[in-house]
């Protein structure tokens, strides 16, 4: 049996970021709202969580729009440690298949690979917050083009 990645890695950025679907596979959990059948991500939290039942959002998707961050995120709300210096990343929209289109950090070989259309899958990631040391995260990797 192979060991929990997110367990074995930092805690995760939220409670009830990621869940394990029935083959044990990991993935992204969103919720479906009970009355209108909605799909959301995140699960929602707090007294809205009870309209919801737990979905697990599928691990692959399409790029749908994307851009590159090419200065520091502004802190608060986003404190990552950059004491080592900054590097640019890519942010995007992936759209999953079926459900819902997800805002992400996207990883990939180079800048270049990027291309609205592109399959894209579920990784994890470590964060480093200031406030709170390492975290485990999400990201979409995009193949090499």
């Amino acid at each position: 049996m192979t060991a929990d990645p997110v367990s074995q890695a930092a805690p995760p950025l939220a409670d009830g970021l990621f869940g394990r679907s029935a083959d044990g596979e990991l993935h992204l959990r969103g919720g479906v709202h009970r009355a209108t059948g909605r799909i959301v991500f995140p699960f929602p939290e707090g007294g809205e969580e009870a309209g919801y039942d737990s979905l697990p959002l599928p691990r692959r998707g399409t790029l749908w729009s994307f851009t590159i961050q090419r200065f520091p995120p502004v802190a608060p709300p986003y404190a990552v440690d950059i004491s080592g210096g900054f590097t640019p990343f890519a942010l995007g929209y992936v759209e999953l298949d079926g459900p819902v289109i997800v805002e992400t950090r996207l990883l990939a070989d180079s800048f270049d690979d990027l291309r609205i259309g592109t399959p894209a899958e579920l990784a994890l990631e470590t964060l480093v917050l200031l406030d709170r040391g390492p975290v485990t995260s999400f990201a979409f990797r995009v193949p090499a083009a």
